[in-house]
């Protein structure tokens, strides 16, 4: 009985979309930086969407990315070394550029100049133009840099958390200016 009432609790719930999609290769980043920024963000109130922590069984791995990805306000790109080697990591940078979110790029252990997309055989040209395409966009996109050697996770855990949510003013006070404009056109009456 109880678990029936959770569950017409929980449908009766509207999914919000995330505020911040954090972008990452799982075996570089997830047990670090990834899972702590994710949880930093969360104790904030904030909405991120990490793969391990918003998915679960069942679920499909596109359609659920994709979505996540189109609703999220802010992506937030981990590259890491073996970021490259990744065809999600590369789809959702692609997909992140194409909807022209605002990235903000965290280069952990690797510096800009060291990015780039595999010639391996595993996707079409049009993808290798695609993911080629979106990792310039990003590499010449200002962000922050870590050393995991010499750096200290909470400050870059800080410092990323403090930029998502200055960008998430930004955008909601563009979102109002455009709203009020919106009402004030005589095209809307």
């Amino acid at each position: 009985m109880q678990y029936h009432r959770s569950a017409v609790q929980l449908a009766r719930r509207v999914i919000k979309p995330c505020d911040v999609f954090i972008n990452h290769r799982g075996i570089d980043t997830k047990r670090t930086i990834a899972t702590l920024l994710y949880d930093y963000l969360s104790r904030l109130n904030l909405r991120p969407f990490l793969d391990n922590k918003n998915m679960k069984p069942g679920d499909k791995l596109f359609e659920k990315i994709d979505t996540a990805i189109h609703g999220c306000k802010i992506g937030v790109a981990l590259f890491s070394p073996n970021y490259c080697k990744s065809y999600f990591c590369l789809h959702e940078l692609a997909l992140f550029m194409e909807s022209k979110k605002k990235v903000i790029p965290i280069f952990c252990d690797i510096k800009p100049s060291q990015l780039r997309v595999p010639r391996n055989g595993v996707c079409a040209e049009s993808e290798l133009r695609r993911f080629n395409w979106a990792l310039e966009e990003a590499k010449h996109t200002v962000g922050l840099t870590f050393d995991s050697f010499k750096g200290n996770f909470t400050d870059v855990v800080t410092s990323t958390s403090e930029i998502v949510i200055k960008s998430l003013i930004e955008l909601e006070n563009d979102e109002q200016i455009i709203m009020k404009r919106r009402r004030k056109s005589p095209l809307s009456s």
